[in-house]
């Protein structure tokens, strides 16, 4: 018998806290969820309902606020719950789940980035094709694959952890990550090494167009002065939004790899979950005060309900 089939349960670590201490952190992460519901429900709502929305951006950014309910989705319930138990634990399938969704989530984020980037490029750049390239049927299949490529990459990487053969069940982190778990394997095989870069190029592949995008974009926003308000806009929200999640995620991924364990815990917790504390809260905020159309929408409703 293998050791995979014998662990049922991971010890998670980072709360060694008193309960007063829990109880307040609770109340206050309890309030941080549900604010990030609140903005996040309220952009997609004013997406769907007003037709004046149902532009291609618009349906990018409805698409981001929805991942961004996923991967939150799959931290903070656990987490809420663990800040009440005396035992911080998670079934071996519960941990596979989580790690899945959270970095699921991850990949669909940047996907959706891409294609906001993309959709930024075409609309200033090549804008007399913007309608014919950007169609209903166009714009279907990116937000499809913007969601099916994330979840397929992640499912083959779960699918390759469930191979490990484990030699322990204390993971060093508040939550189920690929990482966490793969230090607990006796070995690895050639096939988990080739799906875990082959992830790594393709999201990389990601970032390496968006760059180009923005090359192209800031090269054609200084020869015009209209180009470079559409600049300000609605492309400073995206860069901002990308600027922010790649460098959480690089942060987070910079030191689970080479970071030191010598320093305070509240630190490493924050360090470890800032990527799913951050963006879920500011893509919506960012877009909700920065694009025109939106802001007066949600504000005209406002001052109706009054």
């Amino acid at each position: 018998m293998d050791n995979a089939s014998v662990i049922k349960v991971f010890s998670l670590s980072g709360l060694n806290y008193t309960m007063e201490y829990r109880v307040t952190l609770f109340c206050f992460t309890l309030l941080y969820y549900l604010i990030i519901w609140m903005v996040n429900v309220a952009l997609i709502v004013t997406i769907i309902v007003d037709r004046s929305l149902h532009e291609p951006m618009y349906i990018f950014l409805c698409n981001l606020c929805i991942s961004g309910l996923y991967g939150t989705a799959g931290f903070y319930p656990k987490f809420l719950m663990d800040l009440l138990s005396p035992l911080h634990v998670i079934s071996y399938g519960g941990c596979l789940l989580q790690s899945f969704v959270i970095h699921s989530f991850s990949g669909s984020e940047l996907s959706i980035l891409a294609l906001m980037a993309y959709d930024r490029y075409i609309a200033i750049c090549r804008p007399l094709v913007y309608h014919s390239v950007m169609t209903k049927q166009a714009i279907s299949l990116l937000v499809f694959f913007s969601w099916l490529l994330p979840l397929s990459c992640m499912f083959m990487n779960t699918m390759s952890i469930i191979q490990y053969k484990l030699c322990g069940s204390y993971i060093q982190k508040l939550y189920c990550s690929n990482w966490s778990i793969g230090k607990l394997a006796c070995s690895t095989s050639i096939a988990n090494i080739i799906i875990a870069y082959f992830n790594i190029v393709f999201y990389f592949c990601h970032f390496v167009f968006i760059v180009w995008t923005y090359m192209y974009l800031i090269r054609t926003c200084l020869i015009s002065k209209e180009n470079r308000g559409k600049f300000m806009q609605t492309c400073v929200p995206h860069l901002i939004s990308l600027i922010s999640f790649t460098f959480v995620v690089l942060l987070d991924l910079m030191y689970m790899r080479f970071g030191s364990r010598d320093i305070a815990q509240s630190l490493h917790n924050f360090i470890s979950i800032e990527s799913l504390l951050l963006p879920s809260i500011m893509n919506p905020l960012i877009y909700g005060l920065k694009l025109t159309k939106v802001r007066n929408r949600i504000l005209g409703f406002i001052r109706d309900k009054r």
